[in-house]
């Protein structure tokens, strides 16, 4: 998977952008396992089995949130995006943003 490695030799890369690469990864790994109990908790028919998927996927949930807050935190780009985006009303899509 081309996410989990750098595209630039990684002594050319600032600190900042590296500590940036990692909580990306990181996200992306989060919401994959989302993906990957959602899935199996919908091909379970052990309703048992499928409440422990579902209750696995939720902390993945909250794992991909948290990596979420420390990129808002910690990077102007991103938080601007979630200020204009998240929790608004209307078309996402064709938002105008300045």
């Amino acid at each position: 998977m081309s996410s989990e490695g750098l595209h630039a030799p990684r002594e050319r890369l600032s600190k900042k952008t590296l500590t940036m690469h990692h909580a990306i990864v990181s996200l992306m790994e989060e919401m994959e396992a989302v993906d990957w109990y959602q899935q199996r908790a919908d091909d379970c028919e052990d309703e048992a089995l499928k409440d422990i998927l579902l209750h696995n996927m939720r902390e993945e949930m909250e794992h991909a949130v948290m990596v979420l807050e420390w990129m808002r935190r910690n990077n102007e780009d991103f938080a601007g995006m979630l200020k204009e985006y998240l929790y608004t009303e209307g078309d996402i899509a064709h938002h105008d943003h300045d």
